[in-house]
């Protein structure tokens, strides 16, 4: 059957996405109708219309992007009402009938329908506000509805935008007391729907579903024994397959040439154990999405720390490579002291240490700046004759480190000195690495095999004493929206609820990941559009007034964060190991310097009223939820003013958000242009704010000369920076992490 294109619709179509915005309606409608004659398919009308739009985007017409997105809303109410059986021009249709299909579809979790009657899912309903879907960009939309928004089982559209985050919040809040969840659920609502914050990709992706968990990324510590390593292995490929990126801490793990039951050489060291982890990340990929990914974690003093250094460099013998996973290096202050001071620096075998000094080096770390036990029990290990040592000159270690992230990007930096002095919780444990992305700091330890035993007949059982297995929980406020239009002390309070109910909610693969999880209820509260906030505001990156910004501005977040937590543990209870903790004796807020009266008032209330969350603040990559929102990623600068976003799928034209006459010259200065030591100071700033870590990375060109990229590391290190993510060169190609977007 022929459809005949009705020009008068074109116009009215087009007439309605140019109200309000700074495009040619006009030019727009003459091109489209050209383009259009002789078509019959009404979704080829949509396509052309939006194609040229987007063909119009560039620096000094940033608004046709929202033009295009707007006729792609339009054409996502048509394809839903056509499906669900309801009049496209009311945009939405019932909110219950969705609900009831997609639940028979075996899309949703029937606990909608169990833990909601009608009356309120139609009261929720009516939440909605349908011209919010009018601040998505055309990457925004296209974003959220090509990988985000439900569909059934043949890809067909089913939920819409402000659906998808309706029914985020009445997944995170389906345990609230019900006279007040509806409440929660619309502040919720607000904060998603005006895109002042997101949640984390898991969580957005699998929020009301039956399948998939919604946590981030997750950090496992491998003991040294052939039962630990295999165990670690299952677990990491569980959790890959559920869709979760891995931190994996290794640094116990004997070295290459180490003993075995006392045979001397035996050992072939970490390489080989991580080549397998390699292979996991290749062939656990979230059911053909995309491979999984792992960041492997290893001490700088560890004796296969060099061969370490080389797993992902492209020449060299391919039998000591991993091209997959990811690298970190845990770097203890001595180590720094000697890179600056280009004194020697010595390897060992952990197993061995452990043999001949009875501790494991790995167990202690400095608890002063410039000194500590740690360093006391490296001093000894020199010292100590009938212990065997490689001795190495720091700098060239650090050529080498230096060497790869200008390759690669990698490995990651960890100051685990920094990172455990500032541990709010130090009294349940040690912090030995970070996770996929950087910026998660808790406690880990290893789970350790007990026994096996015959139970019955058939029976197996195997008994373990599960470690810390970190879990992050995320979400990030927009600053360039949030901040602008002054809601941060209306939004924090919501944002903490929703992460503190994603550890009741979520079903973790891993039971001792869940036990974890209930333990410390650990979140990690972050931000992005950090530039976009300077661009609004008129600051530029290379100025002095940006680093105090910054200090002040994180610091307000961090208030009313921790304020939002103390207040929940009144109404549910502080987490299980909060006695003890900095947080409880006061001596978070005295390590902080937090002495003016509002902060010694908020050290009172939480002495007395405990705090729900024992790990609360970390800043994520978040690339990905930043492009939805319409914002920049993260804290970092922009790439360009204008580029074109592309993927496998789509190569979309895209802005700096807000750009205008007034913002273009703070945009100008992008990331491989602005002076990297204003980027560090910016982030030390922030970082004392910050309980956990920040995903800072750093940009330099090609061309860099050593010395200068060793200054940056030695500025982030003696400025209290606890981690950096990568090293990003004009000479590399870097993988965007998206297990942490938020």
């Amino acid at each position: 059957m022929t459809i005949i294109i009705n020009p008068t619709s074109i116009q009215e179509k087009i007439n309605r996405a140019s109200e309000g915005l700074k495009v040619d309606a006009d030019a727009w409608f003459q091109k489209a109708e050209k383009q259009t004659q002789g078509v019959t398919s009404s979704t080829k009308v949509n396509d052309t219309i939006i194609q040229t739009a987007l063909e119009n985007i560039d620096e000094a017409n940033p608004d046709w992007t929202y033009a295009a997105a707007r006729i792609y809303v339009e054409n996502l109410y048509k394809e839903a009402a056509a499906n669900r059986g309801y009049d496209e021009r009311e945009k939405y249709g019932s909110f219950y009938h969705l609900i009831n299909m997609l639940t028979d579809e075996g899309i949703y979790t029937p606990s909608f329908l169990e833990k909601y009657s009608k009356e309120e899912i139609d009261q929720i309903g009516s939440l909605i506000v349908p011209e919010r879907d009018r601040l998505f960009n055309y990457l925004g939309i296209y974003t959220i509805a090509t990988r985000y928004l439900a569909t059934d089982h043949q890809k067909r559209v089913f939920e819409l935008p402000q659906e998808r985050w309706l029914i985020i919040a009445m997944h995170l809040m389906q345990d609230e007391p019900q006279n007040k969840r509806v409440e929660y659920i619309q502040e919720a609502y607000w904060a998603l729907s005006n895109l002042y914050m997101t949640v984390a990709t898991p969580t957005l992706t699998n929020a009301g579903k039956t399948h998939g968990q919604l946590s981030s990324c997750f950090i496992d510590t491998v003991d040294d024994s052939l039962q630990a390593i295999y165990d670690s292995n299952t677990d990491i490929a569980k959790l890959s397959k559920n869709g979760g990126g891995i931190g994996v801490y290794m640094g116990k793990i004997r070295a290459r040439g180490s003993s075995i039951k006392g045979f001397k050489g035996m050992s072939s060291g970490v390489v080989p154990w991580i080549k397998q982890l390699n292979n996991t990340a290749v062939s656990v990929d979230q059911l053909g999405t995309r491979k999984g990914a792992i960041a492997i974690y290893l001490d700088v003093w560890h004796r296969d720390i060099e061969s370490f250094l080389d797993l992902k460099l492209n020449n060299g013998d391919d039998r000591m490579r991993a091209h997959d996973i990811f690298t970190g290096v845990c770097l203890p202050d001595y180590f720094m002291e000697q890179v600056e001071n280009r004194g020697d620096w010595y390897l060992f075998d952990p197993h061995e240490v452990r043999q001949v000094m009875g501790y494991s080096l790995e167990d202690f770390y400095d608890e002063e700046k410039g000194n500590g036990s740690w360093r006391q029990k490296y001093e000894e290990c020199v010292a100590n004759e009938d212990l065997s040592k490689e001795k190495v000159p720091a700098i060239e270690i650090m050529k080498r480190l230096m060497r790869s992230q200008l390759e690669s990007g990698t490995p990651f930096m960890f100051y685990r000195d920094e990172v455990n002095r500032q541990n709010a919780n130090s009294h349940e444990g040690l912090i030995y690495c970070s996770n996929l992305c950087t910026e998660i700091t808790q406690n880990q330890s290893p789970t350790e095999f007990v026994e096996e035993f015959l139970e019955s007949e058939n029976t197996i059982v195997r008994k373990y004493q599960a470690g810390d297995y970190v879990v992050c929980n995320l979400s990030s406020v927009n600053l360039g929206r949030a901040v602008s239009n002054d809601v941060l002390e209306r939004l924090i309070p919501i944002q903490v609820r929703m992460l503190d109910n994603v550890i009741d909610i979520n079903t973790l693969p891993i039971m001792q990941a869940t036990i974890t999880n209930q333990k410390y209820r650990a979140i990690g509260l972050g931000t992005f559009g950090w530039h976009h906030l300077l661009a609004l505001k008129g600051i530029g990156w290379e100025t002095e007034e940006a680093v105090q910004y910054a200090d002040e501005l994180y610091e307000n977040i961090a208030y009313l964060t921790i304020k939002s937590s103390m207040e929940l543990s009144k109404e549910k209870g502080a987490y299980s190991v909060y006695e003890g903790s900095k947080w409880s004796t006061g001596a978070y807020f005295d390590q902080k310097g937090y002495t003016d009266s509002k902060w010694t008032a908020l050290k009172e209330e939480v002495k007395e009223n405990g705090i729900r969350n024992g790990y609360l603040m970390a800043v994520a990559p978040n690339s990905t939820t930043a492009m939805i929102a319409g914002s920049t990623a993260s804290i970092d600068p922009i790439f360009q003013v204008f580029y074109h976003e592309e993927k496998k799928d789509f190569k979309i034209p895209v802005t700096a958000p807000a750009l205008d006459h007034n913002t273009y010259n703070i945009y100008r200065r992008s990331a491989y242009i602005v002076d990297q030591r204003y980027s560090v100071s910016q982030n030390a700033k922030r970082q004392r704010h910050i309980d956990q870590s920040l995903s800072f990375n750093i940009y330099v060109p090609n061309t860099i000369r050593a010395s200068v990229l060793l200054d940056l590391h030695l500025q982030a290190w003696n400025e209290g920076l606890k981690t950096t993510y990568y090293v990003r060169s004009t000479s590399n190609d870097v993988e965007e992490c998206e297990w942490c977007q938020s």
